[in-house]
């Protein structure tokens, strides 16, 4: 009840005012039955607008952290995500993924739309990346159809860490159902579940226009932490006294070899200078010069 009071009294108005977000492929959407919205997941508000286009009511697989937030701002997350219905899972793998299939099934075993997001999390650079094969074994135990949804432009209204959206368009482009039927009954083949992961992809890749990246989107988002964790302390590093950071040291480096070579050069000058000076501090003609006080061996030092 109360996922309709947001959508068409609170929220819902206020959204498609300030958003204006347009929808391609709505005649793709079915009017009944369940089915799965597998999308591509570039931004938190994917889970609003989605479900904003679609007549009908859709629920989400959300992580379980959104419902275990402390605090006021967790506390207010939590009570948003389930009054919009969605249905909290653990990600870690193991019993927790069997507990998340279970969850996703009850929902299309009631015969409602199940929103997915094959990839598992949000894309960390915007590209689509390599999809997890939950959705897969869930549409084959569960006999539906999987509808490819391609999310526009959420990336940039609401990027990643932003709370405040910016105003701007978005869009869903909704492709054709995928019917999986042939694979019946072959839920426990990884090969089958891995083909069918994949089409679904491809299918997402051709309708959001975004590069595919072969590796899983935690994968990437492990490498850019453990990159920023490695510059982070090698910032460290140079802030301590009586260290500099490796492109200082290099510059101080051509720096000493440039003066280096013009000490060189300036050791090597032309002859004729030579002449010139041994010329300007030598004793008139005819005139003696002035006895050393000391005639010992030691060298003598020119005034200057």
């Amino acid at each position: 009840m109360f996922y309709w009071f947001l959508k068409t009294i609170v929220i819902g108005p206020i959204i498609r005012l300030l958003f204006r977000p347009w929808v391609e492929g709505e005649e793709n959407i079915p009017e009944e039955g369940a089915a799965i919205f597998a999308s591509n997941h570039l931004s938190f508000s994917d889970s609003v607008f989605l479900p904003l286009v679609v007549p009908r009511r859709v629920t989400f697989l959300a992580k379980s952290d959104y419902f275990t937030g402390r605090g006021v701002k967790g506390r207010l997350t939590a009570a948003f995500f389930k009054a919009i219905g969605q249905v909290p899972v653990d990600r870690s793998g193991g019993k927790a993924s069997s507990a998340a299939l279970n969850s996703g099934l009850k929902v299309l075993r009631r015969g409602d739309l199940l929103g997915i997001y094959p990839e598992g999390t949000r894309s960390p650079d915007g590209r689509l990346y390599r999809g997890r094969t939950g959705v897969a074994r869930m549409a084959l135990e569960g006999r539906v159809t999987v509808i490819p949804v391609a999310m526009i432009g959420t990336d940039k209204a609401q990027p990643t860490g932003k709370v405040i959206p910016r105003i701007m368009r978005v869009g869903v482009r909704v492709g054709k159902p995928l019917d999986f039927s042939r694979y019946e009954g072959m839920e426990d083949d990884r090969f089958v579940l891995r083909s069918i992961t994949d089409e679904i992809m491809y299918e997402l890749m051709l309708l959001s226009g975004q590069e595919y990246v072969d590796m899983y989107a935690t994968s990437m988002k492990d490498r850019l932490l453990a990159a920023a964790r490695a510059k982070a302390k090698e910032l460290q590093e140079a802030a301590k006294p009586g260290t500099a950071a490796p492109e200082l040291e290099a510059a101080l480096d051509a720096a000493e070899g440039r003066a280096t070579q013009l000490e060189r050069a300036v050791d090597r000058v032309d002859p004729a200078s030579d002449a010139g000076n041994e010329a300007a501090g030598a004793p008139a003609a005819g005139a003696q010069a002035a006895p050393d006080e000391d005639e010992g061996p030691g060298p003598v030092v020119a005034a200057s």
